[in-house]
């Protein structure tokens, strides 16, 4: 699993460099988002253009790495392809997190948390 970090306007965003998150990677992206998200700023986007498929494993592997999360700290979802966006939205994890069709749409709305 590969995650890059970049802070910018108090934003932490994170970018999943890899084309899934299934079973075989969730342990290490669990323990990749906690290295990352360690301290820094209280928002992190989580950057998934790049992900064309997620299974449950991954989809606990994000609800995980949000909940370790400080609980004045938020976890926002940016670039979902339609098929992450349609498994985030039939298992009810769009009322959840907030899901951006895009990142410029995700930084857009910093300025509204």
């Amino acid at each position: 699993m590969s995650l890059t970090s970049t802070v910018t306007d108090h934003v932490r965003i994170i970018t999943v460099n890899a084309d899934r998150i299934d079973a075989a990677m969730a342990i290490q992206f669990k323990e990749d988002m906690r290295t990352e998200t360690e301290g820094g700023p209280d928002r992190v986007i989580l950057d998934l253009s790049t992900v064309n498929f997620i299974d449950s494993s991954g989809l606990g592997a994000i609800v995980a790495s949000m909940k370790q999360l400080e609980a004045n700290r938020s976890l926002d979802l940016a670039g979902l392809t339609p098929v992450v966006d349609k498994v985030f939205r039939l298992t009810r994890m769009d009322t959840v997190f907030n899901l951006f069709p895009s990142l410029d749409d995700a930084l857009a709305a910093t300025a509204d948390h």
